[in-house]
């Protein structure tokens, strides 16, 4: 939603109904757009069919198209209607308002000044909604404040702006921005399974105003991004709303963090994935990509508990076997000479003879 000129339709892909992943995104959101089109006594047909959505589809209010099917849907409709907010507001903002959001973000030293910018900078663009970024204690609260009534497209623009600042934010950190929950001011529609996919941790309706909450140590984060990257994203922004940003950065530190509270705990894969608020499978993909396993982190947080417990106490081995999660002090033995090529008595020896600042 940010591309900055308006380039010509690109053509129709080839048929590939599947293209784009499982199909996730909820018929409602397609509705919303061909409502766009009804407000302005246009025909969305043309994007509908470039995006291969059959009318049986549209009429079918379970029915979820592909994440590809979604971007080229968004993509066809905001060139036709020129407006990026898709109906959403009183005005329409025209091709590229968005993309000037994001430029005028990307100097900012940090993301938490960054999302500021672009809370403060969307004023500018409509008044109709007013964004507020909030610090409380160790987390962040990203909310949108109505200021008239949103009608049939309510519950489409309150999830796509909290999308688009995630999806930006993400970008600008190259870290996906975990969501600790997300709350939005309308019950809970037919396919609110849907929320699951689109933001992670819980969801929940009913509230006084939508909103998610983030852990605040991502805004202290620098911006990677540079004036050329942001040009080449700019081309293909779409994705950045649509699809989940993979990468965390933080991820791995984070997993330590929870592993060090408790490090004699057993910590199984499902039980660290709840506590972080993504799902096994999140965990340990995100682990990956960061060059870690959940195991590995396990191991390093009982070696550097178990290193201070050897150095600083005289705890026999079995207690710090026990104080790591050890229930057989033999089983501690084997997997600490593993960690650091001594006994955990040839360790605490070695710790108590060496030379101050040798």
């Amino acid at each position: 939603m940010f591309t900055p000129s308006l380039p010509p339709l690109p053509p129709a892909r080839p048929p590939a109904p599947r293209q784009g992943g499982i199909a996730a995104t909820p018929m409602a959101f397609v509705r919303a757009i061909a409502q766009a089109y009804a407000q302005r006594s246009l025909s969305p047909q043309g994007v509908l069919t470039r995006a291969q959505i059959a009318p049986e589809q549209l009429a079918d209010a379970g029915a979820r198209i592909t994440t590809w099917q979604m971007e080229t849907l968004c993509d066809g409709a905001m060139r036709e209607l020129d407006d990026e907010a898709l109906g959403w507001f009183g005005r329409r903002l025209p091709w590229g308002s968005y993309g000037l959001l994001a430029r005028a973000s990307l100097s900012a030293p940090t993301l938490g000044l960054a999302l500021a910018r672009w809370c403060r900078h969307h004023g500018l663009l409509t008044q109709d909604i007013v964004l507020h970024l909030a610090l409380r204690g160790e987390q962040a609260q990203l909310a949108i404040e109505e200021r008239r009534d949103l009608g049939p497209l309510r519950e489409f623009c309150l999830v796509s702006v909290l999308r688009n600042a995630l999806g930006l934010a993400s970008w600008l950190i190259d870290s996906r921005l975990p969501v600790l929950d997300a709350q939005f001011p309308f019950a809970a529609p037919e396919h609110a399974a849907a929320y699951g996919v689109l933001f992670d941790g819980t969801t929940r309706f009913g509230a006084p105003a939508a909103a998610v909450r983030l852990d605040a140590r991502y805004l202290q984060l620098p911006l990677v991004r540079d004036a050329a990257a942001m040009d080449q994203m700019l081309q293909r922004a779409l994705p950045l709303t649509v699809r989940q940003y993979r990468r965390d950065r933080l991820l791995a530190q984070r997993v330590r963090q929870w592993l060090a509270l408790a490090p004699d705990a057993p910590h199984s894969g499902p039980s660290v994935a709840g506590a972080l608020h993504v799902s096994p499978r999140t965990l340990h993909r995100q682990l990956a990509a960061e060059g870690a396993t959940l195991q590995q982190l396990k191991d390093e947080v009982r070696c550097a508990r178990a290193s201070e417990l050897l150095q600083r106490s005289e705890r026999p081995i079995k207690q710090v076997a026990q104080a790591v999660g050890f229930a057989s002090e033999k089983s501690f033995i084997r997997a600490f000479r593993g960690w650091t090529g001594h006994s955990p008595a040839q360790f605490r020896h070695a710790g108590r003879t060496t030379p101050a600042g040798g």
